[in-house]
């Protein structure tokens, strides 16, 4: 695994961020673009590649790269929907939604729809208790869930993916 023209570039700024012998306040952010240029996913020759990079060792990475859930340790569908579960949102019935895209989508937590387009992947606090019960896809929060929202989010997804193929 190595790192695009580009992304390298980049990274090498990030790195350049932190003074000597601190370089490893930059994984979080390499992390992020391990991932994005892995395909959404984080195996152990990109987690090992990042630990050269930051002159640290494989096991630094592993134990960050294993606490954060937004990092993904197993491929994953184009699109990722974190379900909030906690107090706030369950109130509000993410467990029914977690349910109801389990059923929608026939997938069942951590796994992904077998065209590739879909994971379902329970969350821990998102920080947007007062919009529960709330997900994320990707950068955006989907927030006051309904199953009417599920059903129009999903579609949206298939449709853009459709419309990048």
């Amino acid at each position: 695994m190595k790192f695009s023209e580009e992304k390298l570039k980049q990274a090498n700024e990030i790195i350049a961020r932190y003074p000597e012998g601190k370089q490893k306040s930059a994984l979080i952010p390499l992390l992020h673009i391990a991932q994005e240029e892995n395909n959404g996913w984080l195996d152990v020759p990109t987690m090992d590649y990042v630990a050269s990079l930051l002159n640290i060792l494989p096991i630094e990475v592993y134990e960050v790269a294993t606490f954060y859930t937004m990092f993904n340790l197993k491929p994953v569908g184009k699109y990722v929907f974190e379900v909030c579960r906690t107090g706030p949102c369950m109130l509000n019935g993410s467990d029914e939604i977690i349910q109801y895209i389990k059923d929608k989508l026939s997938i069942q937590e951590g796994e992904t729809t077998p065209d590739g387009l879909f994971t379902l992947k329970p969350a821990e606090c998102l920080g947007a208790c007062g919009y529960a019960p709330m997900m994320q896809l990707g950068k955006f929060y989907k927030e006051h869930l309904t199953k009417e929202k599920v059903d129009q989010i999903i579609d949206e997804c298939r449709k853009s993916a459709a419309m990048n193929n």
